[in-house]
């Protein structure tokens, strides 16, 4: 029996399935060529494309867009060192007077008002200051007085001393008269010879009376002298303190120094000052000076004295450098510019703002770039040249600097194109790629 299967039964409206499927497509050489045409195409295309991004990282190891850096030319010309600030108009003379004693203020002028020199601004009331006064007056007429009776007991002490000197003279030549008539006598037999010598002895003891009446004299001048220079010495010392307390009464009234205008005003009127304590401060309109701030790189080249231009009122005015601060505050100096020869411009006020210019030095035909941060990065000592796509660290040494543009000593030529800012992102790469430039 035949166990051959039957064909599958085919449902009404299904086609007959053909050899399709078994049939293969011969190729020919020429089919062959074009089918590896375009993958090879395709191979080459990527092989350029890699060799391209390869040339890019080979120039340098990463890329920044040209947008967030500042590139500047070189060039060659004239470098000027200046600095130009803006600054304060202050008064250069501007004292504040202080109370010598505690006491009750009267003023007698208010903020702004003109005053003249020596015109009474305020008086301080001080009972204490004054009563001291009397007494050091009191005690100064008792020690004049007592200086002037010890003057008087040395004239007198003197006048005793002298009177006995003389005495003892008058003695010495009587005794001398009485000596001469014994030894004539004796010589004609008249009287004895203990006579003669009594007269001798009578001599001898108005000699000795004489030089002791010397130096009672000498010892009694020197001793009164001593008494009256002592008294006079207290009084003198006594005349000292009184001026003095004479003075502190007198300074009770505050005057001004000099013709100006009151500033500030520190106590109220009728109110209670303490010793030493700030009353008012009168400003010199004559002596302005303008402060400025100077960064701390600039600072060491100022002077004093170096000419500077201020600019007031759409006009220029000289002026020279009066102070430089020596201690430096948030990277900055303060320096302190006066107008020359006292020609300032007239309507000026405290606090007022003016432009200074200083022009600290120029140098001719030199190489220069303008400023940038490159200058703090490496000390200046190195910069990244563009030259196309591509910046490449190359040392360089700068020179001096101004606000604007830095000197270039070597390590570059007029025309090179260097990174003035925004180098410090290259991490101090050898070779970096520049995008958009």
């Amino acid at each position: 029996m035949d166990t051959t299967p039957l064909p599958p039964k085919r449902e009404p409206g299904h086609g007959i399935r053909d050899t399709a499927a078994q049939d293969q497509r011969l190729t020919t050489p020429r089919h062959r060529a074009r089918r590896w045409l375009l993958p090879g195409a395709a191979a080459i295309g990527v092989l350029a494309l890699a060799g391209w991004v390869a040339s890019g990282w080979l120039s340098g190891q990463h890329s920044y867009d040209s947008a967030q850096l500042r590139i500047a030319t070189v060039t060659r010309g004239d470098l000027v060192r200046d600095l130009s600030a803006e600054g304060r108009v202050i008064a250069s003379n501007s004292p504040t007077l202080y109370a010598i004693a505690p006491g009750i203020v009267t003023l007698n002028v208010v903020a702004g008002d003109a005053v003249k020199q020596g015109q009474a601004l305020a008086v301080i009331d001080s009972p204490e200051l004054r009563s001291r006064l009397v007494q050091e007056e009191s005690t100064l007429a008792s020690l004049e007085a007592e200086a002037g009776r010890a003057q008087l007991d040395a004239q007198i002490a003197r006048s005793n001393a002298q009177r006995a000197l003389d005495q003892a003279q008058i003695d010495r030549t009587a005794a001398q008269r009485d000596l001469e008539r014994y030894q004539r006598a004796y010589a004609g037999g008249a009287v004895a010879q203990n006579d003669l010598a009594r007269a001798q002895d009578q001599l001898k003891k108005a000699d000795i009376g004489l030089a002791a009446a010397r130096r009672d004299a000498r010892l009694q001048s020197a001793g009164a002298g001593l008494d009256a220079r002592n008294k006079m010495l207290q009084a003198q010392r006594q005349r000292a303190v009184v001026e003095e307390a004479r003075r502190q009464v007198e300074a009770l009234t505050l005057r001004a120094p000099f013709d100006g205008q009151v500033g500030q005003v520190q106590v109220p009127q009728g109110t209670s000052v303490a010793a030493n304590g700030p009353v008012l401060s009168v400003v010199d309109l004559g002596k302005f000076e303008v402060e400025i701030k100077v960064p701390e790189s600039f600072a060491r080249d100022l002077g004093l004295g170096m000419p500077a231009q201020i600019s007031a009122n759409n006009a220029q005015y000289a002026g020279e450098i009066a102070a430089v601060s020596p201690e430096v505050v948030n990277g900055e100096v303060t320096a302190r510019v006066r107008f020359a020869q006292g020609k300032q411009p007239p309507g000026l006020r405290q606090n007022q703002r003016l432009t200074v210019r200083i022009v600290m030095d120029t140098r001719r035909n030199v190489l220069m770039v303008e400023r940038g941060t490159f200058l703090d990065q490496g000390g200046g000592h190195f910069a990244y040249v563009v030259d196309g796509h591509v910046a490449v660290r190359r040392p360089i040494s700068t020179g001096a600097s101004s606000m604007a543009s830095v000197e270039i000593l070597s390590g570059l030529k007029a025309g090179d194109r260097i990174v003035v800012s925004g180098s410090d992102q290259f991490d101090n790469a050898d070779q970096v790629r520049i995008t958009g430039n």
